[in-house]
């Protein structure tokens, strides 16, 4: 079987290419035969109120892209200096491989992976604001 799979619980609701799909009753698996189809679990959106700290506001900026709301080419400069600036705070190692990883998905047109690398920082950001380390 190649393409991506999506393991999908019941009910769960994921974005695809701009298209809701819902998930049935039961636990299912899907799998996209399309390359660089455009895929967001819904449960791992970010809402746009809930985008008030740096990394989620660059995440929010980058799931725009996934979900159709903004032109990747358009909002790639916005993302790269956003990303650039994340990297003038979050200097530790694990994160600027986070954050290079990012540079490159998104320099790539992997819009996908460029969320995926940028929400693996949240729980680093979350750490950090609770301890007023970062604003």
């Amino acid at each position: 079987m190649s393409g991506l799979v999506l393991k999908l619980g019941p009910r769960e609701r994921v974005l695809i290419n701009g298209a809701v799909i819902e998930n049935g009753a039961r636990r299912s698996s899907l799998v996209v035969q399309t390359p660089n189809a455009n895929i967001l679990r819904l449960r791992d959106a970010i809402h746009p109120e809930e985008a008030t700290t740096p990394v989620r506001r660059v995440c929010y900026n980058a799931q725009l892209v996934l979900t159709g709301d903004s032109d990747a080419d358009a909002v790639r400069p916005r993302l790269l200096r956003q990303i650039e600036e994340l990297s003038q705070v979050l200097r530790d190692p694990d994160s600027r491989a986070l954050l290079a990883r990012a540079t490159q998905d998104l320099l790539e047109d992997q819009h996908y992976q460029c969320l995926k690398a940028l929400r693996a920082l949240l729980p680093r950001e979350d750490r950090l604001m609770a301890h007023g380390r970062l604003s």
